[in-house]
Order: structure tokens, then sequence, then C-alpha cells
């Protein structure tokens, strides 16, 4: 075996970093880079239009709604009814259909929160 090859996955303790090498669950790497736009979690909301991997259709994402997930389910009801659009909430990121960034930015804007448009 040569000793640059990094184990990707083990049955015995399952996935691994590939930086490191150490289980996923016991991976310093991922704690401390913090680089990655997923994990960044701040007080700005972020709001982008996505149109890949949808079939054509335009859908407006907004990520990063401070508050418990009941207060992203609140926002995401808001949203629809005041857009009289359709839309989803999963994993505490609403997906409003249709490109409605600025209805959405001026809905968070008017009651007080941070938000910024992300993406082009």
């Amino acid at each position: 075996m040569n000793k640059t090859s990094v184990t990707v996955f083990s049955t015995a303790s399952g996935r691994h970093c590939p930086n490191c090498g150490m289980p996923l669950s016991d991976c310093a790497c991922t704690k401390t880079s913090g680089t990655d736009a997923a994990q960044r979690k701040d007080d700005v909301i972020r709001v982008r239009r996505e149109k890949q991997g949808r079939g054509g259709k335009t859908v407006t994402v907004i990520r990063n709604i401070p508050g418990a997930s009941d207060e992203t389910k609140r926002h995401a009801a808001a949203l629809k009814k005041k857009l009289g659009s359709g839309g989803s909430e999963k994993n505490g990121v609403v997906e409003i259909q249709g490109d409605r960034v600025d209805a959405v930015i001026n809905y968070f804007k008017n009651i007080g929160m941070k938000i910024k448009k992300d993406g082009g």
C-alpha cells in the first residue's frame, strides 16, 4: 500500500476526510476551515434566483433565515401569501416560485432584517 494514499471509506468507521484521513466525526479540517458557503451562518439573509436543475423553471431561493425552523416556516408562508406564489420550505431553505428577488428583499427589509442578494 502506498503511504500517500488516503482511506476514503472504511467498513469499521465509515467515511473519512480526504484532507487528513480521519473519520468525518473526528475530523478537525471542516470545523476550522469554515470557507464553505453552505457552512457560513451569519446574521445576513441570502437571496438568489436559481434556474439550473429545475426543468427551466425559475425559483427564488432564500437561505440563512435566523431563528428556529418555526420562524422559517412562518416567513415562507407569509411570503407565499404576500406574493401570491407557490413555494416550499425544506431544511431551513425557502424556495418561492418565479423570479421574486426584489419583492423578497423588500419584505425582509420592511420587517427590519438584514438581507443581501447572493450570486449574480
